[in-house]
C-alpha cells in the first residue's frame, strides 16, 4: 500500500504524537508498505536528508511556540498527493494539515482514517487561558471535523469511550501505539552504567531513585509529585526525584522545590538525547506520573519494557497496561500519590519474567504495525462496499428519474407499432 500521513507535528519536534508516527512509519515500511509524511516546516529539520517527507510552509502556533501551523501550500500538496497515487490517507492531527488530508482524500476518492492522539479537554487553557472554549465545544468541533472519516484509531479504551460519548458512529478500533521494546530491554546497559548515571546526579547506589519523564507543562501535574516528596522523604530520607524533560512549567517547578526546601532531593535534567532515555529508566527504581491528560502515554510502556514498576495516576488505558500489581499500581486522587507510592514500596513486589515477556509483545511496535495494517485493509474493504452501495443507489435514483420519460417513449412506440 501507499499510505499518506498528514500531521501538524513531526520530528524534530518532541512529542508523543511525533514518536508514534515515526514508530508506525518504520513498522509499515518493514512490512513492505510505502509511507509519505505530509507535515509542517521546522527550522531544526534537515530537509536534505529526509526521505518521503513533504513539508508545508508554517509558522509557530500563538500559544504553543514549539508547535507549528500550516500557512499555505494546499494546491501543491494536492498535486503531489495525486501524483503519488496514494491508496489511503491517515491523519494524525485534527486541524491544519489534518484538515488538508481530509480534503485531499475526498478529492482523490480514497479512504481516510484518523488517530485521535490528544485529549483536547485537558489543553483548553492554552487558548485564551481557557476562557474561550469549553469541553462541549471540543465535542462539537470533533464531530464537525471528523464526521466524514472512514475509521478512527483509538490509542486506548479511554479514547474509544470518549468518542462514543461524542456520538461517533463510524468504525473505531483500539490500537495502542507500540514501542521498540529492544531499545528499552537493553542488555548492554550494565550495572556500572547505571551507577555512573546516578553519580552524575549525586545519587548513591543505596538511594531510591524516582523517575518522572515528560514535557514540563502544567497539565502533566508534576507539581503533585514534588508536593508528595516531603511525605516520601519522611518515610524514606534517601529518596531522590529525577525529572527528565523541559517545558513552560519548569521555572515554577524549580521554585516549588526551594519553597518546600527539598531542592537537594529533586533533580532537573532538562532535555536529554533520545538515546540516553533507556539509561534513566534502568538507573531508576520506580517510574511515577500524576498526569491525567494522557490518551495513552508512551513513557508508561517504555518504563514497563525497561522492567521498571510504575506508580501513576490511573485511567482506562493504564488499567489494561498495568493489569497486574507486579507491574505497578494506580491512584485516582492526586492527594494520595505519596501514600500510594510508600505503600507500594513497602510491599517489595518483583516482576515475573514470563508475564513481562507476554506483556512486551502486546506493547511492541511490531504488534502495533500489524494491527494498523489490519485496520487499513478493513477500511479499504468497507470504503469499497460503501462506494458500490452509493453507486447502486445513484443508479437507481437516476433510473427512477428517467422512468416517466422511458414509459412515454415506450407508449409512443406501442402506438406507432399498432
Amino acid at each position: 500500500m501507499k499510505i499518506g500521513f498528514f500531521t501538524d507535528t513531526y520530528f524534530p519536534q518532541v512529542s508523543g504524537v511525533a514518536t508514534s508516527i515515526y514508530t508506525l512509519k518504520n513498522e509499515l515500511e518493514k512490512l513492505g508498505h510505502i509511507v509519505y509524511i505530509f507535515t509542517t516546516t521546522d527550522p531544526h529539520a534537515n530537509e536534505k536528508t529526509e526521505k518521503r517527507i513533504i513539508r508545508l510552509p508554517s509558522v509557530p502556533f500563538i500559544s504553543f511556540k514549539d508547535r507549528r501551523v500550516m500557512v499555505r501550500g494546499m494546491v501543491e500538496t494536492y498535486r503531489i498527493a495525486r501524483k503519488l497515487d496514494l491508496n489511503i490517507i491517515h491523519t494524525h492531527t485534527e486541524f491544519g494539515v489534518g484538515m488538508l488530508g481530509r480534503m485531499i482524500a475526498q478529492r482523490l476518492k480514497i479512504p481516510i482514517v484518523h488517530t485521535w492522539h490528544t485529549n483536547y479537554e485537558e489543553y483548553l487553557h492554552y487558548i485564551a487561558k481557557g476562557k474561550l472554549l469549553r469541553p462541549v465545544h471540543v465535542k462539537l468541533l470533533a464531530r464537525l471535523l471528523l464526521d466524514k472519516v472512514d475509521g478512527i484509531v483509538c490509542p486506548s479504551q479511554l479514547v474509544l469511550e470518549m468518542l462514543y460519548d461524542y456520538g461517533f458512529k463510524m468504525p473505531m478500533r483500539v490500537i495502542s501505539t507500540g514501542i521498540d521494546i529492544h531499545r528499552f530491554i537493553c542488555p548492554e546497559i550494565t550495572a556500572e552504567d547505571e551507577q555512573r548515571l546516578r553519580h552524575t546526579l549525586d545519587i548513591q547506589d543505596s538511594d531510591i531513585m524516582l523517575l518522572a519523564l515528560s514535557r514540563l507543562s502544567y497539565e502533566k501535574n508534576i507539581h503533585v509529585l514534588i508536593s508528595g516528596m516531603s511525605k516520601i522523604l519522611a518515610k524514606y530520607p534517601n529518596t531522590h526525584l529525577v525529572i527528565v524533560g523541559d517545558g513552560p512549567a519548569r521555572i515554577d517547578l524549580e521554585k516549588q522545590t526551594y519553597t518546600l526546601e527539598i531542592s537537594d532531593y529533586v533533580h532537573f535534567t532538562g532535555m536529554i538525547d533520545n538515546k540516553e532515555v533507556a539509561y534513566y529508566y534502568h538507573a531508576a527504581d520506580y517510574f511515577i506520573s500524576a498526569s491525567n491528560s494522557e490518551t495513552q502515554g508512551l513513557t508508561y510502556a517504555e518504563s514497563l519494557a525497561s522492567g521498571l514498576q510504575s506508580i501513576v495516576y490511573g485511567n482506562a488505558y493504564l488499567e489494561e497496561l498495568l493489569d497486574d500489581e507486579m507491574f505497578g499500581c494506580l491512584y485516582y486522587k492526586q492527594d494520595v500519590f505519596a501514600d500510594t507510592l510508600v505503600n507500594y514500596m513497602e510491599k517489595n513486589i518483583t516482576i515475573n519474567e514470563e508475564s513481562l515477556n507476554k506483556k512486551l509483545y502486546e506493547i511492541s511496535s511490531e504488534h502495533f504495525g500489524l494491527s494498523m495494517v489490519d485496520f487499513y485493509l478493513d477500511t479499504l474493504v468497507h470504503y469499497s462496499r460503501k462506494r458500490m452501495a452509493r453507486q447502486k443507489k445513484l443508479a437507481f435514483v437516476d433510473i427512477k428519474k428517467k422512468l416517466p420519460k422511458l414509459k412515454k417513449i415506450s407508449r409512443n412506440k406501442s402506438k406507432m407499432n399498432s
